[in-house]
């Protein structure tokens, strides 16, 4: 996602499955508090506090409260969560990742009415399936969609020297590369872990083919040691140089 700023944001849509599951939560509550709140006007009516009137007027209030009142204010409250997106680690935002406000949370509470209650969520599933970030028709009529908050913890990446090529690494003439091919070392060594076997096979070879003229000694190595030694000296010499750089600034700012 880009931002106004031209800031790049890497989301993840909460998927249909786990939204239907947070709906189905917060749908239980609602319920619950409706069956607790016709049980009380129930036992003023047998006592004669309420007339049957009153009772049906009751209801309806209620129903309106709990259902549309009730999801605009939590959900402007505490700008996109509720106690079933909590549960499932998701929230609402707008389209472009900012919070909703109180427009965006009641025009979906409105339309939450129809493809919610009134179809027993069949429009908010079929219109889910069919969007790319899983959007129901209260999410495309507002501007907002059910964003991640709980994302799985990526392991670090590993840029340090692969074992064996320490005394190399000390002696090695690494030139400097075009910022193309550093950026894709770079990235096949962050991402390595994640790809197929096939293809990270593949690539490292592509890469170590590439960035084979620019080294020197050339090490008889595995593709991928060479790619992950290359990085690796290259980082470790960037960062010695950016802190030489620090204390001659600091030298003289004295």
């Amino acid at each position: 996602m880009l931002t106004g700023e031209a800031v790049a944001l890497d989301v993840q849509p909460v998927g249909v499955l786990l939204r239907a599951v947070g709906a189905v939560i917060d749908i239980v509550v609602s319920a619950v508090l409706y069956l607790l709140f016709a049980f009380a006007v129930m036992s003023m009516l047998e006592a004669g506090v309420l007339d049957e009137a009153t009772l049906q007027i009751a209801l309806v209030v209620m129903l309106v409260l709990l259902f549309v009142a009730l999801p605009t204010a939590v959900e402007t409250v505490t700008k996109g969560r509720s106690l079933g997106k909590l549960a499932v680690g998701g929230r609402v935002v707008r389209s472009d990742g900012g919070a909703i406000g109180f427009r965006h949370a009641l025009i979906r509470a409105l339309v939450g009415v129809f493809e919610v209650y009134m179809t027993a969520g069949g429009v908010a599933l079929l219109v889910g399936i069919f969007t790319p970030r899983s959007q129901r028709l209260g999410d495309l009529v507002a501007g907002t969609y059910g964003e991640r908050t709980r994302t799985p913890t990526l392991p670090a990446p590993d840029f340090s020297i692969p074992q064996g090529m320490a005394e190399w690494a000390r002696i090695a003439d690494v030139a400097r590369l075009p910022d193309r091919s550093a950026r894709r070392l770079s990235q096949f060594v962050a991402g390595a872990e994640r790809m197929f076997p096939a293809a990270r096979e593949r690539t490292a070879r592509e890469l170590a083919a590439e960035v084979a003229p620019f080294v020197s000694p050339l090490p008889p190595v595995h593709p991928e040691a060479l790619v992950r030694a290359v990085v690796a000296v290259r980082r470790e010499r960037e960062l010695r140089a950016l802190r030489l750089r620090d204390e001659r600034v600091a030298r003289l700012a004295r």
